[in-house]
């Protein structure tokens, strides 16, 4: 007797199981209500555990690190032919329409190098996923759910050999009732240099 695996896909109609498909598999999209309820849980459960709104987007920070290490592989594998970007652009880039692509949809609305300093850049997105659901206490006032995202991004960038400092940060748009969310990115002078390198050769 011969007994099949229960983990099928929807509307499949073949005998491979979901654990032995292709990795190089077509995208799916997942239900924005389950993803919403998803999140709000994580939060929920990160938010039991802290004491001050500091610490919860810390939590979420790291928990989107880890999403963010496997969201390379996973996408360097699937877009890339398992070829990863040399070059401090190429990583922004790839990281501001691949990975947003990815994950929310759509591209990142704008990515910007700093005004001030070359080592800063920033990716803002009006309308970031993770905080259009999110109706936050007064006790929690400043909480900024995109530390997720930015966790994301950290991860990404690291394990991609261009170590950052990321923070995320709300910012007031004139005639609009919600802030647009910013992801700053500042890179380490090792990154700085080697680029430079790469530059002049």
């Amino acid at each position: 007797m011969v007994m099949k695996s229960p983990l099928k896909g929807p509307g499949s109609s073949s005998n491979v199981s979901l654990i032995d498909r292709p990795l190089n598999r077509p995208r799916t999209e997942v239900n924005l209500s389950a993803f919403a309820f998803l999140f709000s849980e994580l939060v929920q459960y990160s938010q039991q555990r802290v004491t001050s709104v500091t610490e919860l987007e810390h939590r979420l920070e790291e928990v989107g690190y880890r999403v963010g290490t496997r969201v390379l592989e996973l996408l360097c594998y699937r877009e890339k032919g398992n070829r990863r970007e040399t070059r401090l652009l190429g990583i922004l880039n790839f990281v501001h329409t691949t990975v947003w692509k990815t994950l929310f949809g759509k591209p990142a609305e704008s990515l910007e190098r700093g005004a001030d300093n070359e080592d800063e850049y920033m990716i803002s997105d009006r309308e970031l996923l993770v905080n259009r659901y999110i109706s936050v206490p007064k006790d929690f006032g400043e909480l900024n759910c995109g530390s997720f995202v930015s966790g994301i991004v950290k991860g990404i960038l690291d394990s991609a050999g261009f170590p950052s400092q990321v923070s995320t940060h709300y910012v007031a748009v004139e005639g609009q009732s919600r802030p647009r969310t910013t992801i700053l990115m500042k890179f380490t002078p090792e990154v700085m240099a080697r680029e430079q390198r790469l530059g002049n050769s």
